[in-house]
């Protein structure tokens, strides 16, 4: 049996048709969306792509707005996950925004058909202004732990925190544009992102 319930969602049970079940349904519909743009991808494109009939895809699913909500919930969910695991980390804000960035990059290494529908996202449906309001909601949990770090004294006051935010987190967005998953290698990525941004932002301290 097939069971997928996504956050406000419905539940949906069936025993699928092999290789194509809601896991497999879900990836081949984000990459669509990613070359056609959500707004131009039909159900009937879907079904074209998947070879097999819209009433299979609808075994599923509602519709492509529940596809919608589950990948963008994917791409949203990993990024929290990665703030809570920075927020456990503990120690010095700046520490702990080191640790976020780092697992973000991680993230989008890793989900990262999934991260590059979210940053396309425009407000457009009822699912996109929901996901777009987390995402806001990760922004100012991003400028709150730079503000930290500024007032302990660890990043540069000469640079306003949301300014430093969004240039930290607009670098760290540009991997979409470029990067190419080869094999494990999301935690090189990382550091290398680590070492470019903090090198920069870190007070210099006398020996």
């Amino acid at each position: 049996m097939i069971v997928e319930a996504g956050a406000g969602g419905s539940v949906h049970r069936g025993p699928g048709r092999p290789g194509y079940d809601l896991e497999s349904l879900l990836s081949v519909a984000v990459s669509v969306f990613n070359e056609r743009g959500y707004d131009g991808t039909s159900m009937e494109q879907l079904s074209r792509r998947l070879g097999i009939t819209k009433s299979s895809i609808y075994h599923h699913v509602d519709g492509k707005e529940d596809l919608l909500r589950m990948a963008l919930d994917r791409a949203l969910d990993g990024l929290f996950e990665a703030i809570a695991d920075a927020q456990n980390a503990g120690g010095p804000a700046i520490r702990r925004l080191e640790r976020l960035v780092y697992r973000s990059v991680e993230v989008l290494a890793e989900r990262l058909p999934y991260v590059t529908l979210l940053l396309r996202v425009r407000g457009n449906t009822e699912v996109e202004r929901s996901a777009l309001d987390r995402r806001r909601n990760y922004d100012r949990i991003v400028a709150d732990l730079v503000r930290q770090a500024e007032a302990e004294g660890d990043i540069r006051a000469d640079v306003d925190p949301g300014t430093t935010a969004r240039l930290l987190f607009g670098m760290v967005n540009s991997i979409v544009e470029w990067y190419k998953p080869h094999g494990d290698d999301s935690s090189r990525l990382a550091e290398t992102v680590c070492a470019v941004a903090f090198d920069g932002l870190r007070v210099r301290r006398d020996p």
